[in-house]
């Protein structure tokens, strides 16, 4: 059985060197992938230029009947999201968090 590996060994030829890659890591040279930007959150968000993000108020599509004129009025303007939310719509999309 070892005469057999050897004879295999001269058949396939002398092991050849590893191959060494051509291309250099994508951390070495600093081309990371671009961040894309949630097509949802473009959709539904939109950064004033004091960099708060402005949003759609909920409750204001359906079920329009039993509420007053004047609180449908306010529904559709804006609406400035809160603190605790805006960094993640930031990070949607491709904003700074600052």
């Amino acid at each position: 059985m070892a005469d057999q590996r050897a004879d295999d060994a001269v058949i396939a030829g002398p092991r050849s060197p590893p191959r060494t890659t051509t291309r250099r890591s994508a951390l070495l040279t600093g081309l990371m992938p671009k961040m894309k930007t949630h097509s949802g959150a473009k959709k539904r968000f939109e950064l004033t230029a004091g960099g708060k993000v402005r949003a759609r108020h909920a409750f204001s599509s359906h079920i329009l009947e039993k509420k007053s004129a004047k609180y449908k009025r306010e529904l559709g303007r804006p609406e400035i999201l809160s603190n605790h939310d805006t960094p993640r719509v930031k990070t949607l999309l491709g904003a700074k968090k600052s």
